[in-house]
């Protein structure tokens, strides 16, 4: 360890045996030098800093008028249509700022997935000020991350290395680094105050949450520990006002670390399939369960043949950990899965009958069994113009859905159809018609040929919907 590093070691010590004198009697201590009483984080930024970088993204939105508010304005537009003056551009220039930090000597650069969405241009600017265009190797939507490169002509650039974010507690001091509102780089200091966050975004809900300063800007930006080593990548804040209140969240380093491999094995994330899905276990189940205390995740669908069927888990089974790491949450559950290989073997400690049992999973991909059958509908039956799918766990974990849907689900569908006409938006997953399971793209192609009504259910945004089309 380096003497400035064990100097903010050694004043944090200081620091903390000062708020705990008045607990223990202890003889009157003077500080022997200046390094004793001297409490800087300087040596961590001047080693952290030069990885970090800017992040600016260009995209052309095109539309019929310009950015004048009345020509784009909806109703204006319904009664009088496009009369938009001669001339007036039907382009606008949409910029968004974020952060980044360099992973690679040659170039690799990690930063949130909604900084670069949909861009056209990607430019990255160095701490030394140098300017380079940028290319995207992997855009992860499900865990908000994208890989980046860049060629800086044989320099080798600085880095950060990924640390262990398992290795975090609540309460270690942790440092924020971005480009908050683009008034340039800028480092906050805070704690870690919560671990296994899940906050509504992201389909791997295992946030680190801090009280460091988070702002607009500091997305993709590192959150480092007292080494200087990443543990999360920084990417939402909890605020009424846009500003900092002193709740942010950071992607975990552990996640991270699997994004990064995927990109240098080519560019494509592929995590492994459990097969087995659930939900938390709430106080009354845990009674119901004879468990001490709520926890884990109650299995209520395995998939047959799946890596959790062939390992023996059950419906009505309670997993409590993978690899030692608790799980109180489907997301906590997910996350841990997905920070593996997607041919790993591990650990799952789980809950039956009253007592703690253990058994080991061989995970793998995602089969794409049943195929997709993409298909477009056509004639005069309520699904024309929509074009629907065979669900698979494959098509689930690039949906970010759970491994156990299984149907038909609508991936488009066409403006003035009739399966516009009738309300069907992307997304929803077709249940039955006329009271027959839908299982399949066949399925459905066969039970909407009878006469009409028809009589739909489908599921959207979690909610089971029941109407009638025609008659």
């Amino acid at each position: 360890m380096s003497r400035s590093h064990y100097s903010i070691r050694f004043g944090l010590g200081l620091l903390l045996g000062a708020v705990l004198a008045t607990a223990a009697p202890a003889a009157d201590y003077v500080p022997a030098s200046r390094d004793a009483i001297h409490l800087s984080f300087a040596p961590v930024v001047k080693r952290v800093a030069p990885a970090v970088v800017n992040v600016y993204s260009r995209r052309v939105i095109h539309s019929r008028f310009g950015p004048g508010a009345l020509f784009n304005d909806p109703l204006f537009q319904r009664f009088f249509g496009d009369m938009a003056p001669p001339g007036m551009p039907r382009e606008r220039i949409q910029n968004s700022l974020g952060s980044g930090v360099i992973v690679d000597p040659s170039g690799l650069i990690v930063t949130n997935r909604h900084v670069i969405d949909g861009a056209d241009e990607i430019h990255v600017v160095l701490a030394d000020r140098r300017e380079f265009q940028a290319r995207v190797i992997l855009s992860d939507q499900r865990a908000d991350l994208a890989v980046l490169r860049i060629d800086a002509a044989g320099d080798r650039l600085p880095t950060l290395s990924l640390g262990d974010s398992d290795a975090l507690a609540v309460g270690d001091l942790v440092l924020a680094i971005g480009d908050p509102f683009g008034v340039g780089q800028t480092v906050t200091m805070g704690i870690v105050s919560g671990l296994a966050r899940s906050i509504g975004t992201g389909d791997f809900g295992s946030f680190i949450q801090t009280d460091a300063a988070i702002n607009p800007g500091n997305s993709g930006g590192p959150l480092v520990d007292l080494d200087g080593r990443i543990v999360g990548i920084n990417t939402a804040i909890f605020s009424q006002s846009g500003g900092s209140i002193g709740i942010g969240f950071a992607i975990p380093a552990n996640m991270v670390r699997a994004v990064i491999d995927a990109a240098r094995r080519g560019g494509h994330v592929t995590r492994p399939w459990l097969g087995a899905s659930g939900q938390a276990v709430t106080p009354e189940l845990a009674r119901g369960l004879g468990l001490p205390r709520p926890e884990g995740v109650l299995i209520k669908d395995v998939v047959a043949g799946s890596p959790a069927a062939i390992a023996g888990l059950r419906d009505g089974d309670v997993v409590l950990s993978v690899d030692g790491h608790e799980v109180t949450s489907p997301d906590e559950l997910r996350f841990r899965i997905a920070t593996l290989a997607s041919d790993a073997r591990t650990g799952l400690a789980f809950w039956r009958n009253g007592g703690q049992r253990d058994l080991a999973v061989t995970l793998r991909a995602p089969p794409e069994v049943p195929p997709r059958d993409l298909t477009l509908l056509g004639g005069r039956e309520p699904f024309s113009g929509a074009t629907i799918a065979n669900l698979n766990p494959a098509f689930d974990a690039e949906l970010g859905i759970d491994d156990d849907e299984t149907g038909v689900i609508v991936r488009q569908v066409a403006t003035g159809s009739i399966a516009e006409d009738i309300g069907l938006e992307p997304g929803d997953i077709v249940l039955a018609v006329n009271d027959e399971d839908i299982d399949s793209v066949a399925t459905l192609q066969r039970e909407v040929r009878t006469p009409q009504p028809w009589h739909l259910t489908i599921r959207r945004h979690g909610q089971r919907l029941a109407f009638a089309v025609g008659g």
